[in-house]
């Protein structure tokens, strides 16, 4: 069994962090990195994703199973 230990300090994430953590394939996330549905910056040629716009991801996710 693999145990991944989580930072929970780091503010801003790789795209391939922010996948792990979702739980989603890398390419999905690239994905939804470049449309938009998941926030990221960019910090000079590098593209980040913050740590709180996983659960802001989840939360909309949520949102149209809520109002069901």
């Amino acid at each position: 069994m693999i145990v991944e230990v989580v930072d929970s300090t780091l503010v801003l994430l790789t795209v391939e962090e922010a996948a792990r953590r979702l739980r989603i394939g890398r390419t999905t996330c690239f994905k939804l990195v470049s449309t938009g549905e998941l926030e990221s910056v960019t910090v000079g040629r590098l593209r980040r994703v913050p740590a709180d716009a996983l659960p802001a991801y989840v939360a909309m996710l949520r949102r149209p199973a809520l109002a069901a």
